[in-house]
């Protein structure tokens, strides 16, 4: 009975001091109200606008895959534990990782040939072709020029050098035919005092009787000031091209003199743009020179440049093939610009060969009569005129002397056409009379009036027996 009143006067009593010691707490922590930590979905706004999280940055430790993803890679591998004889029953036995299959070949599958007999044939052999083995070609032999009747001497710079080693092989099996190869690498006109060539031709042609064609090319090394005495004078001014004119007419001169054919061969188009320019002024001036003094000036700018007339490295030899003309330097030629070069003045040279008669260094044998002997007395001639001295005299005689022959019977004379007909003028007005032509031949009576009855009525003309329109059955 006292516990049960002690515990009803004892409970409000504990529920108050709950109470207050609640508030204690509360006051210790403090008056504020508690707020969401960071991270959590419920935001408070402050001084008036909402607390925004900072932007989550990549970890460092985060790696790229395979794949293009990123992963975070492990800051540490779990220990991994050793092996155990004996486990618990609740404890889980580690299960033995094997390792990644490696990938082999697959030999495919035979077919089956099971009712297939062309298949259970065995496959015929295949014999290849043997393709006989190219012979050798046997290097062309080298014709021996001991001593060569003529001699073509070529003068000037290093690209008359790639001249006379095309020449060489145009000739190459001529024995009678030597090429000469007089150039000098660094010369020109300009300095004489590397070659001066109007006399070094002329030595070269004094000592030299067997020259018989000349060939000169310069110009390349020749765009620099001249000296003339004390005057230095500038390159392609007006009186530097007077100066260079006289020098290519002195050289010209010296081949004239000596009476030995010349061929000034001009220069070719170089990769420089400005040196093209200048080497074609060079051109102009040689050209009007030699022609002048009747020599033979050839052209060789054309057959290396392209269509739109600039350099070209490239392009057809001598046989039409494409090939590499020019070498890396812009100037000079390979073997096969050399052939391609030599061909220009071949074709100058062997006009010369063909039209110029060979001089002769022995004079032509004579005959001599004995004195005492008779003297040949001329017969006579067929028509009783002189002898006839010429061949084709003799022949002209003979067939004026023979009767003509009759002509075959049966075979009409044709009538000989004029050679033109006759002149009319064009601009005259009249016409001839009733349309006709002034050369047509007369038109044919129309007796039966088949011209009118056909073209100008449109009546079908009558059958004729045998014709193609003769449609009477039964034929006849």
């Amino acid at each position: 009975m006292g516990v049960a009143v002690w515990r009803r006067t004892a409970r409000p009593a504990i529920l108050g001091l709950a109470v207050l010691l609640s508030q204690a707490g509360l006051s210790l922590v403090g008056g504020t109200s508690a707020q969401a930590q960071w991270g959590d979905s419920y935001q408070r706004p402050e001084g008036g606008a909402y607390y925004e999280a900072p932007p989550r940055r990549r970890p460092r430790d985060a790696y790229y895959r395979d794949d293009g993803s990123t992963a975070r890679q492990p800051r540490y591998a779990p220990p991994q534990e050793a092996p155990r004889q004996f486990y618990w029953p609740w404890e889980d036995r580690p299960q033995p990782v094997a390792p990644p299959p490696e990938r082999t070949y697959r030999a495919p599958r035979p077919r089956s040939t099971i009712g297939n007999a062309d298949a259970q044939r065995p496959s015929p052999a295949v014999k290849r072709r043997e393709r006989p083995a190219r012979a050798p070609v046997p290097p062309k032999p080298a014709i021996a020029k001991t001593a060569p009747n003529v001699q073509i001497a070529v003068f000037g710079d290093s690209l008359a050098d790639h001249l006379a080693h095309g020449l060489d092989d145009v000739f190459e099996d001529n024995a009678d035919i030597a090429v000469v190869d007089r150039a000098k690498g660094d010369s020109g006109l300009v300095r004489k005092d590397v070659v001066d060539w109007p006399k070094s031709a002329e030595d070269y042609l004094r000592t030299n009787s067997k020259v018989r064609y000349a060939l000169v090319m310069l110009g390349a090394n020749d765009r620099q000031p001249i000296r003339e005495g004390d005057e230095t004078v500038d390159p392609l001014t007006d009186r530097w091209k007077a100066l260079y004119r006289a020098r290519v007419e002195a050289l010209v001169k010296v081949f004239a003199d000596h009476k030995v054919p010349l061929v000034w061969v001009g220069l070719p188009p170089v990769q420089s743009e400005s040196l093209s320019r200048d080497l074609a002024s060079l051109n102009d001036i040689v050209r009007d020179t030699v022609t002048k003094a009747g020599a033979t000036y050839v052209d060789i700018w054309p057959g290396f440049v392209d269509d739109r007339d600039r350099y070209a490295a490239s392009g057809p030899d001598p046989e039409g093939q494409i090939a590499k003309l020019r070498t890396a330097d812009g100037v000079h030629f390979t073997k096969a610009g050399d052939r391609k070069l030599a061909h220009f003045a071949d074709v100058e040279l062997k006009r010369l060969m063909g039209t110029a008669a060979p001089a002769l260094t022995d004079p032509p044998p004579t005959a001599t009569v004995a004195p005492g002997a008779p003297s040949a007395t001329p017969g006579p001639s067929l028509d009783g005129s002189g002898q006839p001295t010429d061949t084709a005299a003799i022949d002209r005689q003979i067939t004026a002397m023979l009767p003509s022959l009759p002509e075959p019977p049966g075979v009409p004379a044709l009538p000989v056409k004029p050679a033109a007909g006759p002149v009319v003028p064009l601009g005259r007005t009249e016409v001839s009379p009733g349309g006709t032509l002034l050369t047509g031949r007369p038109r044919d009576s129309d007796n039966l009036g088949t011209v009118e009855r056909t073209l100008v009525r449109g009546n079908a003309p009558m059958p004729q027996p045998g014709r193609a329109d003769d449609f009477r059955w039964p034929p006849g």
